[in-house]
């Protein structure tokens, strides 16, 4: 059985931060904290108007954090550097607007592959694992394999919405349908897959039983549940439930 990595986002701990300023709560404690509770890798998306994350955390993660940093970033020639510059284990391109509240989707490296060949060849030349975070299209991972990406991450937010809503509904139904064969397909290319986006305790289990998925990453849900149970609380029963949903997937097919 494929050990199946939690990827635990700590942004939000710097957007409640930021919100009064100071040193608290400290992005890096809760890292610390994510890598006790059963944390596989850190994730942190430094934004381009650094509304959350700032580059000071960057620069303390890289040096301080022992599990693998994984940089979201956009694909600009100033997030570019600060990759190429502090040398995180992994970077995801991601896409970003100013206005968005969230990422709303995936990138269209399909439609944008020429804008998006040269950081990701950057990116790999510098030791980086790039990946990028698309829609679950099979165009688009066809994309991604052109551009020589070897990390998908799917983005699952409309399967977690439609979950949600009706767990049982037909839309729910068709949404990870999309997961499970855009996973396989990225399989089929020789693509590692990841997924992201959405996810909670009640929409995890699903998406953590496709075999072909090797990494998830939380931030939002997790950062949410700590203020009623904690912090390692929360990551502990992600990671229990994930574990759950890989075993007894793998107990299913076998039998």
């Amino acid at each position: 059985m494929r050990h199946l990595r939690l990827g635990v986002n700590i942004d939000h701990v710097a957007t409640i931060r930021n919100a009064r300023g100071g040193r608290h709560p400290d992005p890096l404690r809760a890292a610390f904290v994510a890598a006790q509770a059963g944390a596989d890798g850190i994730t942190a998306h430094l934004r381009e108007d650094r509304r959350h994350i700032a580059d000071e955390d960057i620069a303390r993660l890289v040096s301080e954090l022992s599990l693998p940093l994984n940089l979201e970033m956009a694909a600009t020639d100033e997030m570019l550097e600060i990759a190429l510059r502090h040398r995180p284990h992994a970077a995801c391109i991601v896409p970003e607007k100013r206005h968005e509240l969230t990422t709303e989707g995936g990138l269209d490296a399909h439609g944008g592959s020429n804008a998006f060949k040269r950081y990701v060849d950057a990116l790999g030349e510098a030791g980086i694992r790039v990946s990028l975070f698309i829609d679950p299209d099979p165009k688009q991972l066809d994309a991604a394999k052109m551009l020589g990406a070897p990390v998908v991450e799917l983005h699952v937010g409309a399967y977690c919405e439609r979950y949600l809503e009706d767990p049982t509904s037909a839309e729910t139904k068709r949404e990870f349908a999309k997961i499970e064969a855009a996973a396989d397909h990225a399989e089929a290319l020789g693509l590692e897959c990841h997924a992201g986006h959405g996810l909670t305790f009640d929409t995890v289990g699903p998406v953590a039983g496709i075999p072909t998925i090797i990494e998830l990453n939380i931030g939002h849900f997790l950062i949410g549940e700590a203020i009623f149970s904690g912090l390692d609380s929360a990551i502990r029963r992600m990671r229990a439930l994930m574990d759950k949903a890989r075993a007894d997937a793998v107990g299913s097919r076998s039998a």
